[in-house]
């Protein structure tokens, strides 16, 4: 009952939206007071369908929910279109798009499955296996977008341990969280992060130092929660000797891809703009005689950059008509200067809108603050590691969820709440007093 009050509650919202968009070209608007009630209604009916992911009786996804915001905001006068084109911010699609192309590159060659086979031959027990999982998924959840990396690795895993004959709950669940912990790290680690990377200017070195043991420290974490919550699958000291298919790669792709990578993390280090290293590098790897440029096309996620976009608008168009010096003023009575305060927030929010548009409401705000880098890191910390909370709270753990389904493994709320609650509170609690310190 409560799914279809929300549902509901959100098509009624859509339809004011709608209403108020049209509200600015069916009556007099003297003193803006029409495109001010267009421009709320449209804001709140997106973030409801975003946070919900759907509209009861229509097809459309995240993606079409924010491009149909934007398009509201323009027609309603809140945006003007000229502004709508500046309000995108080309630094996060472009270097979302050059880590698309990467791990594609990095897939379509094999090495994902020969990563997997080598960690297989050399895992024996149950709690190494885990332990591998966990820092495979961290590791290049860190650099690769944590999305992209679960995408890859939850069929890989239920081949593994469906192989094995082991309980795959532990090892996907292991997937989805520690590549959100993991992504923490850097600024490629996942799409808030990108946009935080963009909004701040912190270095990609600086950004690391600071939360790459946040970052760490979590998948330790992981670890130990899942061998706790997980005793029966853990506890005996059974053997494994996993009987792998042939894996199928092609060693010329695989070491090209692999050092494309590995050039595009030291420009990242090296202080190269990441966006520009992104992209340079990913367009550089379609020149190949071995792969059709359609095959990697086809791995990008295309509705993500559509769903970033229209998210720009909708929040920029809010902003510029509703956002005045003293509602900026009042949210400071808040104090969001205060690291616990801004981390509690931020949490809370990525767990009622998700953590991209979290971010994107929390920007004008923390533009605001006078220490604004450390700022950043708070919100990086906490807008990802709340995404453990339940298994809606990122994309990461939906992509999981939909991958054990497609082979029968359901993986029950209650199942990811018991372990990513509690993980979620350890870890945010460890990053709030690390950035503290």
């Amino acid at each position: 009952m409560r799914g279809t009050a929300s549902l509901v509650a959100v098509a009624i919202l859509l339809l004011l939206a709608a209403i108020a968009a049209l509200a600015p070209w069916l009556m007099p608007d003297q003193d803006g007071t029409a495109v001010r009630i267009a421009a709320a209604a449209i804001f709140v009916a997106s973030y409801a369908a975003l946070a919900i992911g759907k509209v009861p009786g229509l097809s459309i996804d995240r993606a079409g929910v924010a491009l149909v915001g934007a398009c509201l905001m323009v027609a309603s006068g809140a945006m003007p279109l000229a502004d709508a084109y500046k309000a995108v911010d080309f630094d996060t699609i472009t270097l979302l798009l050059g880590m698309m192309i990467v791990v594609a590159n990095l897939r379509l060659s094999g090495f994902f499955a020969l990563a997997t086979a080598w960690v297989a031959r050399r895992a024996h027990r149950p709690p190494v296996l885990l332990a591998a999982i966990v820092a495979v998924s961290g590791l290049f959840s860190a650099f690769l977008v944590n999305d992209a990396i679960c995408l890859v690795l939850a069929p890989l895993v239920v081949e593994l341990t469906v192989g094995l004959r082991r309980n795959p709950l532990p090892y996907l669940l292991a997937v989805a969280m520690a590549s959100n912990v993991g992504s923490t790290a850097t600024i490629t680690g996942n799409p808030q992060n990108i946009m935080i990377g963009s909004f701040s200017h912190i270095p990609y070195a600086a950004f690391a130092a600071a939360l790459a043991p946040v970052a760490l420290a979590g998948l330790v974490l992981t670890v130990v929660l899942l061998m706790l919550l997980y005793r029966s699958e853990f506890r005996g000291g059974d053997r494994l000797e996993p009987r792998l298919p042939r894996v199928r790669a092609n060693r010329v792709l695989v070491l090209r891809a692999l050092a494309a990578t590995a050039v595009l993390v030291a420009l990242f280090f090296a202080g190269q703009p990441p966006a520009k290293a992104a992209i340079v590098i990913g367009a550089l790897l379609l020149l190949t005689r071995r792969v059709k440029s359609a095959r990697v096309y086809a791995e990008i996620d295309w509705s993500l950059l559509l769903m970033f976009t229209g998210l720009f608008i909708i929040v920029a168009g809010a902003e510029r008509v509703l956002l005045t010096s003293a509602t900026v003023q009042d949210v400071g009575h808040w104090h969001l200067a205060s690291v616990p305060v801004l981390s509690l927030l931020t949490a809370a929010l990525s767990n009622l809108v998700s953590n991209v548009p979290a971010v994107l409401l929390l920007k004008p705000f923390v533009a605001a603050l006078p220490d604004t880098a450390t700022a950043w890191k708070v919100v990086a910390m906490a807008s990802t590691l709340a995404g453990n909370f339940t298994m809606l709270g990122s994309i990461a753990n939906l992509i999981v969820v939909e991958k054990a389904a497609r082979r029968g493994i359901v993986i029950g709320f209650w199942d990811y709440f018991r372990v990513g609650a509690p993980l979620t509170v350890l870890t945010i609690l460890l990053g709030t007093l690390w950035l503290m310190r």
